[in-house]
């Protein structure tokens, strides 16, 4: 078991794949240049499971494969596969814009995935090509129906920004819950790699759009999930993710690898530290002990705060945001 020095229980491991993204989120990357890392400095996917199998063994039983966008990564059905066949009963989940999910959804369920979360920030195509600065809508949507069609399971993650998509948040869950999907709303994270000027909702703000059109209540966490949960008057179940608040810092049971070998015990700190070496030499030993030094080394609780706010000098899209 993976205990960190707060006597919490890790058992979930976010594993970012690669940095690369198709999509210019003005959230996330909207002037990122294709300087990317060199495909040679990324793992292997053999490299990369060799800790993942490690991490398996000593009590990870929940992982998410991330991006930058994780379906970029070629083959990634294969590495999908490695995991599934080490633990079947592994909770595998991946996180796509969905863009290329239509012509990949059939191949990753067969392989082991479960579980996919999509972010659908608007349904109306000119908003949602001025959020992605692309047109993606058509080709999102398509993905969605794939995955469903084939048995994944779907969330819909949405960022809701001020003055730009935020008249859509009630009509963005209505899509969500008409095909059985949980919608989840993230707050805006501030980050120096987005847009500058950009404004999130706050999570007060995303109810009391909910509320013009719903009665709600509230359910509360599941487990050590950082989305809040509500239900409406008809029964659906919604969830809001803040990370300006500690409250689900107590029980965060995650870390995140990323596609060059870094280990970072928190999305929202800068610190980390490298099994690369580690796993190319062969010495699971080692990058056992890489792993537990991070996770003796977790903070607390996040940087972010109403009173003193910071931004995140990592990019999301490193580390699986």
């Amino acid at each position: 078991m993976l205990i960190d020095g707060h006597g919490r229980r890790v058992n979930y491991l976010r594993i970012s794949v690669t940095e690369r993204c198709n999509f210019r989120c003005q959230y996330c990357m909207p002037e990122k240049p294709f300087s990317w890392v060199p495909r040679e400095n990324l793992l292997s996917f053999e490299e990369l499971f060799s800790f993942v199998r490690v991490a398996i063994d000593e009590g990870v039983d929940k992982i998410r494969i991330t991006g930058g966008e994780p379906l970029l990564r070629e083959d990634l059905d294969r590495f999908v596969a490695m995991i599934h066949g080490h633990k079947p009963d592994i909770d595998l989940a991946l996180t796509t814009n969905g863009y290329l999910l239509a012509d990949t959804a059939e191949r990753l369920k067969e392989a082991g995935l479960k579980r996919i979360n999509v972010s659908i920030d608007s349904l109306k195509p000119h908003v949602a090509y001025r959020i992605a600065q692309k047109d993606v809508l058509g080709k999102v949507l398509e993905g969605v129906e794939k995955a469903l069609e084939v048995g994944l399971k779907v969330k819909v993650n949405m960022v809701p920004l001020k003055g730009i998509n935020d008249d859509e948040i009630v009509d963005v869950m209505e899509y969500a819950k008409a095909r059985g999907m949980t919608i989840r709303y993230i707050e805006y994270m501030e980050n120096v790699h987005a847009k500058e000027g950009l404004k999130g909702l706050t999570g007060r703000e995303i109810l009391d759009k909910v509320k013009a059109r719903y009665t709600i209540k509230k359910v509360g966490r599941e487990g050590s999930s950082p989305s809040f949960n509500y239900l409406t008057d008809d029964g659906y179940k919604f969830g809001i993710i803040d990370p300006h608040k500690h409250d689900f810092c107590e029980s965060c049971n995650r870390i995140r690898l990323t596609a060059e070998g870094h280990l970072i015990p928190c999305l929202y700190f800068d610190e980390a530290m490298s099994i690369r070496d580690a796993v190319k030499a062969g010495d699971i030993e080692k990058a056992s002990e890489i792993l537990r030094e991070v996770l003796r080394n977790k903070p607390e609780k996040n940087r972010w705060s109403d009173e003193n706010a910071e931004e995140s000098a990592r990019a999301f899209y490193e580390t699986g945001g």
